[in-house]
């Protein structure tokens, strides 16, 4: 076998996805707020965009009406009138600079354990027993339960006592972790890493006590007194013992309810009104109003100071009726109008004074201005033809509602406005859209079909919807199973199976009917 170098020229067909290409596709993707910043940076990094300011808007506006004529003359996009005139991304100056979205500036808030803490600090307790209490706030959750065990809280905090004890002990641990940082870091590094990991020297306990390490008595005793804290029911273990706190805390010892959830809890989220009505010698009606006085408690009080912001939803298109018909509209007005700057056209058109660098840094730049600009238009275009389409298949459900929502794929709508199912997807990929209906996702709009008896399909958005209904529509001393809701829906000509009854009731949060049963 001959070895070596040699050369030799050869024909093949390659497919690569131009950069631009990536670009297009991500601000296909972007909400209205992500593009809006994406917008601003290429108006930082590039010279040859540019905003049209107000006393520009005035000389262009006859030169705008006309290119507007000719627009709707055109079927197609005029990028040359475009780029030279200036581009319409929104709307007008005024309208960008007062409809233009502030984000909020975060500020500091009081959350749970800061609400525990401030009542803690209010009572009287030793500096042992603040200590063993800010561990118990450390492994108390959002919603307020307590997420570890007693015995992980007293393993936990015992050993940062031993650490206090047996200081020696605590050294020669710190050295062995010093010196293995000093072996993975470079030398000049090592001494200030020796001094970072020392930390303050220990405080010399009051005695190497056994006594000082805290028992199971200090644990339980502190339970109880961060269980007297508010909210009510916070520093529960679980469920039963919230509902018990809080029922303790109402003063309601003596009643059905407490002994309910007290000696026969299994039973009670089981709803066997009968069994406890047996066990507890009262009428089943009496259990289930025993029951409903539960709905006052709150199951989750740390909520109350959860730190999670409101989410605000700005859409992307916006739907209105007028005239009797739905009209789409791109809701870009908080959106700077760009055009190419002339200052740098004319700079780039005297190539004669240019370096090969400045020029082609020049038309790097000016065709990636323009490129963004016919991007962009792009986009919006995209966009209608999509929720036009949309509008029009869905018109039953913005005149009567959701049980007339059809089921609609992505690739119907990529068959139709001739363009590939990617591309519609990522359209319709969290943005939000305005309608007489609501404010609702794009992917509201997308539902698989079920098979009627006429032939056409039925949308499972729909089916959810008339499900719902019948549940809240029907007799609670006899609730309808998921059998007869199948015999209901064969009524109005739908096929479905009842496991598929039963994996929609579960989505919609119904319980079965054994439990929805009132007597």
């Amino acid at each position: 076998m001959r070895t070596g170098l040699s050369q030799h020229t050869s024909l093949r067909q390659e497919l690569r996805v131009n950069p631009r290409l990536y670009q297009a596709m991500d601000m296909l993707y972007m909400p209205m707020m992500d593009l809006q910043q994406h917008l601003k940076q290429e108006l930082l990094a590039n010279p040859f965009l540019e905003l049209l300011e107000p006393e520009d808007e005035a000389t262009e506006q006859p030169a705008a009406e006309e290119t507007k004529e000719q627009k709707e003359k055109q079927e197609e996009v005029d990028w040359e009138e475009i780029l030279l005139n200036g581009f319409e991304v929104g709307g007008t100056r005024e309208q960008y600079e007062q409809l233009e979205y502030t984000e909020p500036v975060t500020v500091e808030t009081r959350n749970l354990i800061d609400h525990l803490r401030e009542q803690l600090q209010m009572l009287t307790l030793s500096p042992r027993q603040l200590l063993l209490a800010e561990e118990f706030l450390g492994n108390i959750n959002e919603e307020g339960y307590l997420a570890a065990s007693l015995e992980e809280i007293l393993g936990s905090v015992n050993h940062l006592v031993s650490g206090h004890l047996h200081p020696e002990k605590r050294e020669e641990t710190e050295d062995d972790a010093t010196d293995e940082a000093e072996e993975a870091q470079p030398a000049e590094l090592a001494p200030a890493a020796a001094h970072t990991n020392s930390g303050p020297p220990a405080e010399p306990s009051a005695a190497a006590d056994p006594s000082a390490y805290y028992t199971m008595q200090d644990a339980e005793e502190m339970l109880a007194i961060i269980q007297r804290l508010d909210p009510s029911g916070v520093g529960a273990r679980d469920l039963r013992e919230c509902l018990l706190i809080q029922l303790v805390e109402l003063a309601d010892t003596s009643s059905l309810t407490y002994r309910l959830v007290n000696e026969a809890f299994p039973d009670l989220i089981a709803h066997r009104w009968n069994d406890l009505a047996k066990r507890f010698a009262v009428e089943p009606a009496a259990v289930q109003s025993a029951a409903d006085q539960l709905s006052r408690l709150d199951p989750k009080p740390g909520l109350k100071y959860s730190e999670q912001s409101d989410g605000y939803i700005i859409p992307d298109l916006i739907v209105e009726k007028i005239g009797g018909r739905y009209q789409v509209f791109l809701n870009d007005t908080g959106m700077p109008r760009l055009r190419l700057s002339r200052s740098y056209q004319e700079i780039a058109r005297d190539k004669k004074k240019m370096t090969p660098e400045n020029r082609e840094f020049i038309a790097s730049k000016m065709n990636s201005a323009n490129w963004m600009i016919q991007a962009i238009e792009q986009r919006r275009q995209t966009m209608l033809k999509v929720m036009n389409f949309i509008v029009d298949r869905q018109r039953d459900f913005f005149e009567k509602g959701i049980e007339y929502l059809k089921p609609l794929t992505l690739r119907e709508v990529a068959e139709v406005i001739n363009m590939h199912e990617s591309t519609v997807s990522r359209v319709t990929n969290e943005k939000y859209v305005q309608t007489p209906r609501g404010v609702l996702p794009l992917k509201f709009f997308f539902s698989s079909a079920l098979s009627t008896a006429s032939g056409e399909d039925a949308s499972a958005r729909s089916i959810r919807a008339k499900l719902e209904k019948m549940v809240g529509e029907e007799n609670t001393a006899k609730p309808l199973t998921d059998q007869q809701i199948v015999h209901l829906f064969q009524e109005q000509g739908i096929q479905i199976a009842r496991r598929t009854v039963a994996k929609y009731r579960d989505q919609l949060g119904i319980l079965p009917a054994r439990m929805r049963k009132r007597v």
